[in-house]
Order: C-alpha cells, then structure tokens, then sequence
C-alpha cells in the first residue's frame, strides 16, 4: 500500500449553474445548489486528492458521509470544495470536508473511502451481477 499522506489537502472550485440546482420551489431565484450535487462534488475532491498516491489500478469507493449542509448557494455563484485527509486506518481513509461560496461556509462535515483494486472490485461485482 503507497503511503497516504495525513494532513494533505485539495481545493476544487464550481460554478454553480442551473444544472445543479433544484428546481422545484417555482421561482427562478429560488434556484440553489442541490445537496446531492454538494456531496458528489466533495466527494470527487477526496477522491481527486487520495488518486494520485495510489498505485495503479488502484482507486476509492465511498463508504460513508456525515455533513451538514449549512446555507444555500445560488445559481451564478462559485463554491468551493475543500478535502483534508484526517487519518488512514489501512484501506480506509477518513477525510474532513467543507465547503464555501463567495460569501460564507456552505457545508462541513467528514467523509470516508475505502482503497480497492479496481480488477478485482469489477471481477465481484460481475459475479454478484450473474447470481441469480
């Protein structure tokens, strides 16, 4: 297992646009970043930062989320995800996450994810996909 470096961290920036945003409050300015898109976005920025200390054919999967999300972003606004690695237990990696639009933190919370061979992780989901 390469080494993981406790203490490293990422920044990834996003601007939030009508794609991302709920719709369904009926007004247009109602419009803001939708949680689902906050947690796939934090989650790809510890994904991003923990990829390149793996070795090849190697990748994360998520496990486990815990975050509160803490003001609403609008449409046109940036925010920015942050990633910091708190610990690694093994194959297990423990992240904090935040996250911040140009006028305040719009989320914190911690985030973990689990180190697979990708071969072998394909190789069990093919055969869980053929049982019947």
């Amino acid at each position: 297992m390469p080494q993981i470096q406790v203490g490293a961290r990422r920044e990834e920036r996003l601007l939030v646009t009508s794609e991302e945003a709920i719709d369904f409050l009926g007004l247009e300015s109602a419009r803001v970043l939708a949680t689902p898109y906050l947690v796939g976005h934090l989650e790809y920025t510890c994904r991003n930062l923990v990829k390149p200390m793996l070795d090849d054919g190697y990748d994360t999967v998520g496990t486990h989320i815990d975050l509160k999300h803490l003001a609403a972003t609008p449409v046109g606004m940036a925010i920015t995800f942050v990633a910091e690695i708190l610990s690694v237990e093994e194959r297990r990696v423990n992240f904090r996450v935040q996250a911040y639009d140009e006028k305040e933190k719009v989320a914190e919370g911690t985030h973990q994810r689990f180190v697979v061979n990708v071969a072998r992780f394909a190789a069990r989901l093919a055969e869980k996909a053929a049982t019947p």
